[in-house]
């Protein structure tokens, strides 16, 4: 209805003083039609005709752009600039050249992201495992089609598949490729669609060749007998699990651990990786382990370095001295993605419609595929001999007598009645007699005639042949077997990917047990400065080292396996390990703790707490008189959280912090004198860490609580006039005995 409103505007209201009538105005139109309307087409076209690849085992781009080379002779001749395929490209592609460039780079040999490349190419084509490697332009680079894409394109111009008008309706081009092997699932293939998406692995082409011969001969045959794992370009450790793998296969979806291959060089002390996952780089394995470093998760490491080079990929690690290269590594592939997950997810256009298929099945695709080519391809050869037999049974009756046929076309007057005469003459059709004028005079004799109609025995032999090939599917499928041995022994190579099986593995390694556990003693001060320092260097240290009017708060004595929580002054908590600071000396500053944990802009830790089984409490007072108990154990998270919000309530301002592993009492001090001793135990604890708390000490208009204590034996003479039966209380100010006391400790 909206719809129509609008138009009737526009139609009665015309263009005014350069305004058209209706402009601006709010029209009402239901969400769903709206989305039905403007965004599922586009949906549709990014699943059907960009991001999902079809039984060929090509996406559009891809296939547009071999398909662009095969045309101009790239298939045989010489390498071309790679800007020249591009520029060529775009005639079926309508999209920039960085994308098609970007495109021909991902299929070329130089790029190696393809067990089977498509492209041969020529200068630098980049490396898939490195981010930062980038390819050089295309007017550098040169390029044409690898020796693979014969198979490719094969009898493509037998009618073996169809062929539609590119955008603008100028030239031709196939809908699908009639790869005579199972392209789809020999090399890899990603895609990000609207609302789905198709990661599909690399198998090896000799292993896939084999696996789909049996499976015409036996569609029971056991896949996993012959296609083991798949193979990557990268050639890492597959981790082999039976079970896994073969659920992979029967659903195409599920995840297969890869791990990188590794030597150890004794002689310089270091490791070299040679062969890494495909969903990494080489640049984010040694961030990763950079990181790890400092944060002093591992330390067996003196230096790590890119060593790729023209040998290939290249990763030295430089191990300190009596270091377990082994351990160290299984350390690394839990830690890193030295050893991560491919996640296969065999989304496939069949027919025009999006399926998730598993290895049987999209093989089984490919194989009615692959016959309705060899049908298609045979039905065009056959019709090709039939009409060659029909026009040499024609000729064969001009043997009978040349004499006559020379005769009729010597005494025809006219040129357009000498076909007509011909098939008159000798009982012929037009399409016979057309080609028998069109003979030309030197060879209107004898021995021509002869040897063109030798060929007709031969001809029928053949059109029999065809004939039952058309009418046999076993026959057809004799054929593509023929032609997959054909394929495997002509461009097959031995498996990457080495299997290593889940027994043989040895992940399961527990990193925190690697963490050394020896006693430190921990220093905290006002303005937020932190250091760790062990006994022995403690000992052996002079006067601590602080920044100028900076004092040390908090001092603990614990292990290098414990835990810290530091408290902001934006009721946020920061947590952290005590082994992830290192060892320092009482001469230094120490870890500037807001820098290292990253706290945000104008964020002070107020107070620390170090722990190992949570225990006890926290007590929070706040400025406007109330105290929070809050067990520690709050805090406590089952994930390595770097950062907790709310750890505290903002309703007032922050007086401080104490902490008790049982009940025992705080000394309270109000800004206009008065202290009060608190014991926790009059407090109940509350789950919640941002709770209010409840009112313990009363304040005069304009004062404040400025500060909490745990209360020593002996700070005062007479504890018990601070003391209180209930709350709140005012407190008491200090007696002259106590302030001489206070005095004589300061």
């Amino acid at each position: 209805m909206a719809r129509k409103k609008k138009e009737k505007n526009i139609t009665v209201k015309p263009i005014t003083n350069g305004v058209i009538a209706g402009a601006g105005d709010v029209v009402e139109q239901r969400i769903a039609q709206t989305i039905e309307t403007n965004y599922m087409p586009y949906a549709m076209s990014v699943i059907m005709s960009r991001a999902i690849p079809e039984i060929d085992g090509f996406k559009p781009s891809h296939r547009k752009l071999l398909y662009t080379m095969y045309k101009m002779g790239l298939l045989t001749g010489a390498r071309t600039k790679s800007a020249n395929i591009v520029g060529a490209t775009m005639k079926l592609n309508p999209h920039g050249d960085a994308a098609i460039y970007d495109t021909m780079v991902r299929l070329s040999r130089g790029y190696e992201a393809l067990l089977h490349p498509y492209v041969d190419s020529k200068g630098n084509f980049g490396k898939f495992y490195s981010r930062d490697m980038a390819w050089a332009a295309s007017r550098y680079t040169e390029a044409k089609l690898d020796a693979l894409c014969n198979e490719l394109f094969k009898d493509i111009d037998k009618d073996t598949v169809d062929f539609v008008d590119n955008y603008d309706n100028t030239q031709k081009e196939p809908v699908l490729l009639p790869a005579s092997f199972p392209s789809v699932l020999v090399n890899a293939n990603t895609g990000i669609a609207v609302g789905m998406a198709s990661n599909i692995c690399s198998f090896n082409l000799k292993e896939i060749c084999e696996t789909t011969a049996c499976l015409i001969r036996d569609n029971d045959h056991d896949i996993l007998s012959t296609l083991p794992a798949p193979d990557f370009s990268g050639g890492a450790q597959i981790i082999y699990n039976e079970e896994s793998m073969r659920e992979v296969y029967r659903t195409g979806r599920g995840a297969i651990k890869v791990r990188s291959i590794y030597t150890y060089d004794k002689s310089n002390n270091c490791i070299d990786i040679t062969n890494i996952p495909p969903t990494t780089t080489v640049e984010i394995i040694i961030e990763k382990i950079i990181d790890l470093v400092k944060a002093g998760k591992i330390n067996e490491i003196a230096d790590i370095r890119d060593e790729t080079g023209l040998d290939g990929l290249k990763i030295t690690i430089d191990l300190k001295r009596g270091t377990d290269p082994d351990k160290l590594m299984l350390k690394l592939f839990k830690l890193t993605t030295l050893e991560d997950s491919f996640s296969c997810n065999f989304n496939v256009l069949i027919g025009g419609v999006p399926m998730v298929l598993g290895v049987k099945e999209l093989l089984n695709e490919w194989i009615a595929f692959r016959i309705e080519c060899i049908r298609r391809r045979t039905y065009y050869d056959l019709n090709k001999k039939r009409d060659k037999l029909h026009l040499l049974k024609g000729l064969e009756l001009i043997l009978l007598d040349i004499d006559k046929a020379i005769k009729i076309v010597r005494e025809t007057e006219e040129e357009a009645e000498v076909v007509p005469n011909l098939m008159i003459g000798f009982g012929i059709d037009e399409i016979q007699a057309e080609y028998v004028a069109e003979i030309k005079l030197r060879h209107l004799n004898r021995e021509y005639i002869l040897k063109r109609t030798k060929d007709i025995e031969k001809l029928v032999e053949e059109i029999a042949e065809l004939e039952a090939i058309l009418s046999s599917k076993s026959r057809v499928k004799t054929i593509i077997v023929k032609e997959l041995k054909d394929v495997a022994e002509k461009y097959g190579k031995e498996r990457k990917c080495p299997l290593l099986h889940i027994d043989d593995a040895q992940s399961d390694v527990d990193v925190a047990e690697e963490i050394p556990d020896y006693p430190v003693h921990l220093f905290f001060t006002k303005d937020g400065y932190f250091k760790k320092i062990t006994p022995l260097s403690l000992r052996m240290s002079g006067e601590q080292k602080l920044k100028e009017n900076d004092e040390i708060v908090t001092t603990v004595e614990t292990t290098n396996n414990s835990d810290l929580l530091f408290f902001t002054n934006k009721c946020q908590v920061y947590k952290a390990k005590v082994h992830e600071f290192a060892d320092t000396k009482a001469s230094v500053y120490g870890d500037y703790i807001p820098a290292k944990l990253s706290m945000d802009e104008g964020e002070q830790a107020v107070f620390m707490l170090n722990t190992k089984d949570y225990a006890g409490f926290l007590i929070f007072a706040f400025e406007n008189g109330k105290v929070a108990k809050v067990p520690l154990n709050a805090y406590w998270t089952k994930t390595n959280r770097k950062k907790l919000i709310n750890a505290y309530s903002d309703k007032s301002p922050l007086a401080g912090i104490g902490y008790c592993e049982a009940d025992c009492e705080f000394v309270l001090t109000a800004s206009s004198g008065r202290k009060l001793l608190l014991h926790s135990g009059a407090i109940n604890a509350k789950a919640s860490k941002s709770t209010q708390g409840v009112a313990v000490m009363k304040l005069k208009k304009g004062h404040r609580v400025m500060s909490i204590t745990k209360y020593v034996e002996g700070t005062f003479a007479k504890p018990s006039r601070y003391r209180t039966r209930t709350l709140p209380a005012l407190g008491a100010l200090p007696s002259e005995e106590d302030e001489a006391q206070q005095l004589s400790i300061l």
